[in-house]
């Protein structure tokens, strides 16, 4: 199964701090997924002025448990980044 996951970030003053400070585990972790199949493609949201607002990936999971599962370990979830998150199911064309 594929899903579109859009995260976005806190809007509170210590949001980019937070965002900063577990970034590099968090996209170690994409690159293991990346790697296994799992991470299609993934990046940042930027809002007008190019500063990182959120993430959005395309991914291929065995089921929606398996993607919360994910979700519920990533280190932008457990360094409370993500505050919200819109989960769509995906079929990708190309």
């Amino acid at each position: 199964m594929q899903f579109l996951v859009v995260n976005w970030d806190g809007t509170d003053a210590g949001a980019p701090a937070r965002r900063l400070a577990v970034r590099e585990a968090h996209l170690e972790a994409a690159r293991k997924r990346a790697e296994s199949g799992m991470l299609i493609c993934g990046g940042a949201l930027l809002d007008d002025g190019g500063e990182m607002i959120g993430s959005a990936c395309v991914v291929e999971v065995a089921s929606r448990a398996e993607l919360d599962e994910w979700l519920a370990t990533d280190p932008y979830v457990t360094g409370n980044v993500w505050q919200k998150t819109e989960i769509t199911p995906f079929r990708r064309a190309v």
